[in-house]
């Protein structure tokens, strides 16, 4: 690492001036103030557009509300960084004065309120700031800087949509993809998997069709409620009685949905699945178990063959070893020894691994804490990523997630 750049990332121990700290506090409160549902993040990527051009960054838009930036400097490696821009539906109830009190609009029509629940607005804050901080130091370092600020996380939707939108047909093509994520962690640590670092996942909806008849003359019916009860109850057995034991996967039925009376048997009822897996074999496995094992109390109950419709799939999020190991290192040097751990993958989804499999380059990810030690020591439950209550502490939080970055960058950028 040069003097110049070294300096930046020392100071104060935190990475960062005084002047860049303050500008990445009034980056992030802008961005948890005002949240945008998955793939209407329309005043955000206006907002990153304005930033990178008070940079100088040269930015183009991707995906609808994605937003890329490129940051040449001379001849040198290529490595992108990713950072995630959507928010959630949910009611904020941090109690913070910057809290959201935006709504949006969910596909069907319905008015919600939105929030930064998982933190997507630390990702954009610190990749703006990291972008500032290369900007400033051009000196110290050589190559070129991919800045991805992806929409549409939540919904599988945004790294694809870059994708198909011709990111990597118009952006110099990294040899090494990086992002990151804050979890509810000590802020001040960071922790990373080598291999697998999260699963993937696949949701689907099943409508399950009967006949429908009063409640009272049940011989009249095929009653889907029943039927679909059945299946719920033996999709819980492929987990335990199909599956290698050695093998890990998740099948959860996260919604039911049958009827509008209690006296009346319906036609149809519907329900939806989410399945984890890290194995292409055993995800093969588990959706063809969930297709027979429908097909097949279907048949049994004597009723038509139910409809079974792909929501969305997180692909792998998965983390070349040697990358992962070499990265470690590098951020205990730049964290400290201690504040760094490697920790088994996660059941959680990403569609971050998109980004790099599209041009068949390897990808790491990683997670940074985002709580006090009295928060994460407490008597109190913990609040996690998706809750109303998810309110990462400022410093270290943000500081150690510019810190990594820098760090992981300037390991692979010239000089």
């Amino acid at each position: 690492m040069s003097n110049t750049l070294d300096a930046v990332v020392q100071t104060a121990g935190l990475g960062l001036t005084q002047q860049q700290q303050a500008q990445l506090h009034e980056l992030y409160r802008h961005l948890h103030a005002h949240p945008e549902l998955s793939m209407q993040e329309h005043r955000t990527a206006e907002f990153i557009e304005q930033q990178l051009d008070g940079l100088g960054i040269e930015n183009f838009r991707c995906g609808g509300t994605g937003v890329v930036g490129i940051l040449r400097n001379g001849n040198g490696p290529v490595v992108g960084f990713r950072a995630d821009t959507d928010g959630l539906p949910i009611k904020e109830d941090t109690g913070l004065d910057y809290a959201s009190t935006d709504t949006g609009i969910l596909p069907d029509g319905t008015e919600v309120p939105v929030m930064h629940g998982c933190g997507h607005d630390t990702h954009t804050a610190v990749l703006l700031t990291v972008a500032r901080m290369f900007g400033e130091s051009r000196e110290a370092w050589a190559g070129t800087l991919v800045l991805i600020f992806q929409p549409g996380e939540e919904t599988a939707a945004g790294a694809a949509a870059m994708v198909a939108d011709g990111l990597w047909e118009r952006a110099p093509k990294p040899e090494i993809v990086y992002g990151q994520h804050v979890m509810p962690g000590l802020a001040g640590t960071v922790s990373l998997s080598v291999g697998n670092a999260m699963a993937m996942a696949d949701s689907l909806k099943v409508t399950v069709h009967g006949r429908q008849s009063h409640g009272s003359q049940p011989q009249d019916s095929i009653d889907p409620v029943v039927l679909g009860a059945h299946m719920v109850v033996r999709l819980q057995t492929i987990v335990s009685r199909e599956l290698d034991p050695r093998q890990a996967a998740v099948v959860t039925v996260g919604t039911f949905h049958g009827g509008l009376k209690e006296n009346i048997i319906p036609a149809s009822a519907e329900f939806t699945l989410n399945i984890r897996t890290f194995d292409d074999g055993v995800r093969a496995q588990v959706l063809a178990a969930v297709r027979r094992i429908v097909s097949a109390e279907a048949a049994a109950s004597g009723a038509p063959e139910p409809e079974i419709e792909e929501l969305y799939t997180f692909p792998a999020c998965y983390n070349e070893p040697a990358e992962a190991e070499g990265l470690a290192e590098v951020l205990r040097g730049a964290i400290g020894q201690d504040a760094v751990s490697v920790v088994p993958a996660l059941m959680g989804s990403e569609d971050f691994g998109h980004l790099a499999a599209a041009i068949d380059v390897p990808a790491v990810y990683w997670f940074f804490g985002g709580h006090s030690a009295e928060v994460v020591n407490g008597d109190g439950p913990v609040p996690m990523n998706h809750s109303p209550f998810f309110a990462p502490v400022m410093e270290p939080t943000l500081s150690t997630g510019v810190k990594a970055a820098v760090a992981a960058l300037r390991s692979r950028l010239g000089r």
